[in-house]
């Protein structure tokens, strides 16, 4: 007597879902510039296009010293004046020098601020601030003129000097080192950063062909299912343990020819963080680590076999069906592209309003002095600064340029729109992925419940079931994304806790945030099992979330037996296909990089890190063959609860026909399940604790 979808819809969670939204406010009062120009003492953009500071694309700091202060730490900004510059400085000049030529005058001149009077004396030029003590030599880095400091001999030198005079103080290279140091924190990460990117630029052409490679692999890998899917199970396996056994073999050969050699012996924790990750590669314990953890999960893989080998022949048979029914949709297989597509969508659009976020704030001035002074680190306006009671009774105190921020409500609670930004962001995220789960739910349950296949399968199931989930059941998917993502961000929060709270020393407070942590980690596992099977009922049935959900969790609750044993042997039977394809790309990429490929040598590009495209291949292999057996996942849960439906529904009689196959129902009707008649009461219908227990174990 089912007719389709219910028509008498409520949309209230999708109006709801499309309602609320903090990007318009971000937006009109955000500016991105904020981050990619540096900004001088008066608040101006260096560099900025269109302004007068257009060719001024450096920041110049006439007192690099005060540098290392703490307050470059807190504020983001040195307590010293800041102009914008056409160039950094590339020799030692002193303001006393410099007024000894007019050569020398005009190159120093640049460094001051606009409309200094040069014709002064040194220390009224030095008292109203328009020039610096001194210019020393400079490289720009992130747009900022820093201290060109190099090492010879063990030394630290600046323009091959040791020692310099900056007004009446002797100061050494040294010195200037730990004044940049607080300016330059990232330079270390930074060169990596570009040695990184050197590599992506050089090897960008290798590791798209190693995608399409496993692409291909994935692709092939899914079609012999569809033609031998009893022979790929067993051989799948097979490949696998031989992979991870050549691992260990190779792995040990290297922790051998390692022994004897100098340093080989030393620890991680020994060698601390080092930015040239090769470093570890030259010890022992490395490999060693590598070994263990290799022959931990082969002998997981072959132990879970050996419990498992009598269920594998059911779950080939759900696999065999599973390829018959991709096999009349072979769309179905490139829909992972379209989720994908719509997922850097949700991403690009979270990430360019976390954006405007951040720099949707003012600027702020305070006040800045080198004696004693009541007003010290106050907020102060530099436009009527120098008209106030603290430029008099603070003589040498400057209005400087501090930091981005604000006074008002919006400024202050600033991190909680970008809490509430980052829910809305799994909200999309998940709703995206629910969409997915819902059209190809749909499209396979077509398959399954068409009395004669493939005649009463729709023309374009996919294109069916998509328009058919964006018609009727948008709120449900809202409705569902939204408690996962209500999960999700709980748990940001508790890592956002932790990480505030790792030097603190109560440790009941550290227990009570790991154990909410698992819980609500289990949680989430318990929320997106539940849903997907909730999708799947929403999918055949039409109904609303909470009854579908309800729906699905009985079906399955009523068949725990044949969940364990059937959905989990052929999760695991995917996971290891998954696991062979990422160890093919990733086996042949790393001898291709390692330029240990003899016909493949010279054509192999020169890297610095040889694991960066390594690690790049391997995860986008992974990803490519997750989204090519999802698809596959999908079916054979939605299979699985049809079929349950399905014996539930009809006897196998002429009047009430079963819609499986033969095969599949040969096997399947087998499996051992618990005794349930319609109207019949069920025990954990009646106790709601040993239901949350199996869903848990679920």
């Amino acid at each position: 007597d089912f007719k389709g979808p219910i028509h008498n819809r409520e949309c209230i969670c999708l109006l709801v879902y499309l309602s609320i939204n903090v990007s318009p406010p971000a937006w009109t009062q955000g500016d991105p510039r904020k981050l990619i120009y540096p900004t001088d003492s008066t608040g101006q953009f260096c560099g900025q296009i269109g302004t007068p500071l257009e060719k001024k694309p450096f920041l110049f700091y006439f007192n690099i010293m005060k540098c290392a202060s703490p307050l470059v730490l807190l504020e983001f900004q040195c307590p010293t004046t800041q102009i914008c510059v056409e160039s950094c400085p590339n020799q030692f000049l002193t303001l006393v020098k410099a007024k000894l030529s007019t050569e020398a005058t005009r190159y120093y001149f640049q460094f001051c601020k606009e409309g200094a009077n040069l014709n002064l004396s040194v220390p009224e030029i030095l008292k109203n601030r328009m020039c610096p003590a001194m210019v020393i030599p400079s490289k720009p880095f992130t747009r900022r003129c820093l201290p060109a400091l190099e090492t010879k001999g063990g030394v630290v030198v600046i323009g091959n000097k040791t020692t310099f005079v900056y007004g009446d103080i002797n100061l050494n290279a040294t010195d200037l080192l730990e004044a940049s140091k607080n300016s330059n924190l990232v330079v270390e990460a930074r060169q990596v950063a570009m040695k990184i990117f050197e590599d992506y630029t050089e090897s960008w052409p290798w590791i798209l062909l190693g995608l399409v490679i496993a692409m291909l692999v994935s692709l092939f890998f899914i079609i012999l299912l569809r033609l031998l899917a009893g022979v790929m199970v067993w051989v799948i396996i097979t490949m696998v343990i031989a992979v991870i056994g050549y691992g260990i073999l190779h792995c040990y050969m290297q922790y051998d020819s390692l022994k004897g050699q100098p340093g080989a012996n030393i620890t991680i924790k020994d060698l601390g963080l080092q930015t040239d990750f090769s470093v570890y590669l030259h010890l022992q314990q490395t490999w060693l680590a590598f070994m263990i953890i290799l022959c931990i999960v082969e002998v997981v893989v072959i132990i879970t076999l050996i419990f498992l080998r009598k269920r594998l022949i059911i779950s080939i048979a759900l696999l065999k069906e599973a390829s018959r029914a991709i096999s009349h949709m072979m769309s179905s297989l490139f829909y992972p592209v379209l989720t994908f597509a719509l997922l850097c969508l949700v991403i690009a659009y979270w990430a360019i309003t976390a954006v405007f976020l951040s720099t949707s704030n003012e600027p702020v001035y305070k006040v800045f002095n080198t004696s004693e002074c009541e007003y010290s680190r106050d907020t102060c306006d530099p436009k009527t600064f120098n008209g106030s009671n603290i430029s008099a009774r603070c003589p040498d105190a400057e209005c400087l340029f501090a930091f981005y921020g604000g006074e008002t409500y919006y400024h202050k609670y600033l991190i909680l729109v970008q809490f509430y930004n980052l829910f809305l962001f799994f909200w999309c995220a998940n709703f995206v992925m629910a969409l997915g789960q819902v059209t190809l739910a749909g499209a396979f349950a077509s398959y399954y419940w068409a009395f004669t296949k493939p005649d009463d399968i729709p023309a374009s199931p996919i294109c069916y079931s998509l328009s058919r989930a964006l018609r009727y059941h948008t709120g449900s998917l809202a409705f569902g994304s939204l408690i996962l993502s209500i999960v999700q961000v709980v748990r940001v929060i508790l890592e956002y806790l932790e990480d505030h709270l790792k030097d603190a020393e109560n440790g009941f407070a550290k227990f009570l945030l790991s154990c909410m942590k698992c819980c609500f980690w289990c949680l989430e596992k318990c929320i997106k099992f539940l849903n997907r099977n909730a999708y799947i009922m929403i999918a055949i049935y039409g109904k609303n979330f909470c009854t579908s959900a309800r729906d699905a969790f009985f079906l399955l609750m009523r068949n725990v037996v044949r969940v364990v044993v059937l959905d989990s042997v052929t999760d695991f039977l995917l996971f290891l296909g998954k696991l062979l394809i990422v160890g093919i790309v990733g086996i042949c990429s790393f001898f291709f990089f390692t330029q240990r490929i003899k016909p493949m040598e010279e054509a192999a590009p020169s890297l610095n890190y040889y694991w960066v495209p390594i690690l790049t291949v391997v995860l986008g292999s992974y990803l490519i063959a997750h989204g090519f057996f999802s698809v596959y996942a999908m079916c054979v849960d939605t299979l699985f609860l049809c079929f349950c439906e399905d014996l539930e529904r009809n006897d196998g009689s002429s009047d009430r026909p079963y819609l499986m196959s033969p095969e599949l129902h040969e096997i399947l009707a087998m499996t051992p399940t618990l005794p349930y008649r319609k109207g019949h009461s069920l025990l954990w219908n009646k106790t709601p604790c040993f239901s949350a227990f199996m869903l848990a174990l679920l």
